[in-house]
């Protein structure tokens, strides 16, 4: 009976769970955070903190899910040193102000860099596991996304993300299907453009147990291509004379990264940041959704026809870690009061950014430009940038609709 539990779906979503319990039960000054800089004592307890707590929980998952356990803690201190040196690279004046780019954008940079230069030793494999701290950043993601907040600033988001949702998603499979491209990977690159990139590209490859070099291919491609449009987008908006809701709305429902999208709003202010989080946490709402949709529809049409969608098919299908972030929503939305909910979500905010910190040095440190950007995946590229185009301008269209007679 337990041992259907002994999955990495269900584990990221135990310690998801646990993190979340443990954040909620201890006072958030003693939770650990990842320090920006290493210029006191304190900073220096929240690494050794950290490295702890996530030594813990690699070894305890690779030991119930019968991977090799030997060599992971040199492994994790190699990988965590270069998601501190993005941290403190992201939160340089210089940096920050000459690229707004946060600390993941340059975590996968650095990954990059070792990968395709010097390479990647096999004693640093055991603690490459990408996708197991992906799914437990999405769990503390729906301690976030709290539902009344989003309905209190507006269900125009919701209309909003649900009719680009729809539309992107189905022009960009069909788009991708045109090109020659296969299902599988049509279907991660129609999710990660029309709904809320990284996280459902990962949410999209646990329903149709996908390829995890596709899965690599997909997020590259949405990291490299959001730095453009968070920097162009806002001009663009001012060029063209939208107000900060419209402008907020369409940023948010376009570009593929939650700290990216913040970025580019506070570009035009404070409006403009508001409306375009609305909107993207709306995107992230919908998460649960599409993977149940897509869950669905791998069973009818994916690579084994003959499975009929029984019940028992789709429960196997259905990524168990966006049960964990649908729980942890619901709880921070009406089990909390909302002030608790915030400032305990502050804290796992902060928690959340460590996993996908170290996730996305392992998916630079995974990721070989050789194996992936070649004439193989040129149909794929084409895909994603067309439907890109096609997200950009319905969604300018449906924001303005929506939000044009809105004013502060």
């Amino acid at each position: 009976m337990l041992s259907q539990f002994k999955t990495e779906d269900w584990l990221a979503v135990g310690f998801g769970l646990l993190i979340m319990v443990l954040s909620i039960a201890i006072p958030g000054q003693w939770m650990p955070v990842m320090p920006k800089s290493l210029g006191s004592w304190g900073a220096w307890l929240n690494v050794v903190l950290l490295i702890a707590g996530l030594f813990v929980i690699v070894w305890a998952a690779c030991r119930m899910l019968g991977r090799p356990t030997r060599g992971i803690l040199p492994s994790l201190l190699v990988i965590f040193a270069v998601a501190l040196g993005a941290q403190a690279l992201a939160s340089l004046p210089a940096v920050k102000d000459a690229t707004g780019l946060e600390s993941v954008f340059f975590a996968v940079a650095l990954g990059l860099l070792i990968s395709n230069t010097i390479g990647v030793p096999e004693w640093m494999r055991p603690a490459l596991q990408s996708e197991f701290y992906v799914k437990i950043g999405l769990v503390l993601l729906g301690t976030t996304v709290i539902f009344g907040e989003i309905m209190q600033a507006g269900a125009l988001g919701l209309i909003q993300a649900l009719v680009v949702v729809v539309c992107v998603w189905n022009f960009g499979y069909w788009i991708a299907r045109k090109l020659g491209v296969d299902r599988e990977m049509s279907t991660m690159l129609a999710s990660a453009v029309s709904i809320c990139g990284v996280s459902a590209a990962i949410a999209t490859c646990g329903a149709i147990k996908g390829d995890s070099k596709k899965l690599s291919y997909v997020i590259s491609l949405v990291l490299v291509v959001a730095i453009p449009m968070m920097y162009g987008m806002p001009y663009l908006a001012q060029w063209m004379g939208l107000s900060p809701e419209v402008a907020g709305a369409w940023m948010g429902g376009t570009i593929d990264t939650t700290g990216a999208v913040v970025a580019s709003g506070a570009v035009l202010g404070e409006t403009a940041e508001k409306y375009s989080v609305i909107v993207k946490f709306s995107q992230n709402v919908l998460l649960g959704l599409a993977a149940f949709a897509i869950s669905i529809y791998w069973s009818y049409k994916g690579k084994d026809r003959r499975e009929k969608p029984t019940p028992g098919v789709l429960w196997e299908r259905f990524p168990k870690f966006v049960l964990g972030f649908v729980l942890a929503s619901l709880v921070f939305s009406f089990a909390m009061p909302l002030e608790t909910a915030k400032s305990v979500g502050s804290v796992t905010k902060n928690l959340q950014s460590v996993f996908f910190s170290i996730a996305f040095v392992c998916i630079g440190l995974e990721t070989r430009f050789k194996d992936i950007f070649n004439k193989d995946f040129k149909k794929p590229l084409w895909g994603f940038l067309i439907a890109q185009g096609f997200n950009v301008v319905l969604t300018l269209i449906v924001a303005y609709v929506l939000f044009a007679h809105i004013s502060d």
